[in-house]
């Protein structure tokens, strides 16, 4: 509410707020902090929490270690001769395989989709090709889940493993999950 003032000639005048007093201007001060915070802090949120998988990863199978640092290395080497593209396909797949646990046929469709990644064919091949990922690893944690969280029945899980409208994991890897479930 602006003050309104009068001078010794009788005229009217009204002194405003200083901008830092208005209400709107620390409203938008807070929502730029919670953006920029956003920005910033959700990345290195990300990058620690997948650097502190891949430790739990490598400090439960100490003998696989040192076979993953090696295939790492490799890897960085050989990333020098794949292009930009490539390599972030590659890393989106891994990222499919790691934390929503998709079969490879799946990974790759959500790759290409014109409703997901818009990635080229051949990226996506080489991506799903280069992948560290178990696909019956993935098949079960998935089976888990309808498990677990949908009360699906053993044949159900099995079914929505394997369909073209569900998981798209193999046979092989459905009958993986269902004789490792628990039942």
């Amino acid at each position: 509410m602006a003050k309104k003032i009068k001078d010794e000639n009788g005229n009217t005048y009204v002194q405003k707020k200083p901008l830092y007093k208005k209400v709107w201007f620390w409203i938008v001060v807070v929502l730029a902090v919670f953006v920029i915070g956003g920005a910033f802090g959700g990345d290195s949120d990300d990058t620690s929490s997948s650097s502190s998988k891949t430790e739990q990863k490598t400090s439960n199978d100490s003998s696989s270690s040192s076979t993953a640092e090696s295939s790492s290395t490799s890897e960085s080497s050989s990333s020098e001769k794949v292009s930009a593209e490539y390599r972030a396909a590659l890393r989106k797949a891994q990222s499919y395989s790691d934390n929503m646990y998709m079969s490879k046929k799946g990974v790759y469709d959500q790759l290409t989709s014109e409703a997901g990644e818009q990635f080229p064919a051949d990226a996506a091949q080489y991506a799903v090709d280069h992948v560290k990922a178990d696909w019956n690893k993935n098949a079960l944690e998935k089976a888990k889940s309808y498990q677990e969280n949908m009360d699906m029945s053993v044949e159900a899980i099995r079914d929505q493993l394997t369909s073209e409208a569900g998981e798209q994991f193999t046979q092989e890897e459905a009958d993986y999950a269902i004789q490792h479930l628990d039942k």
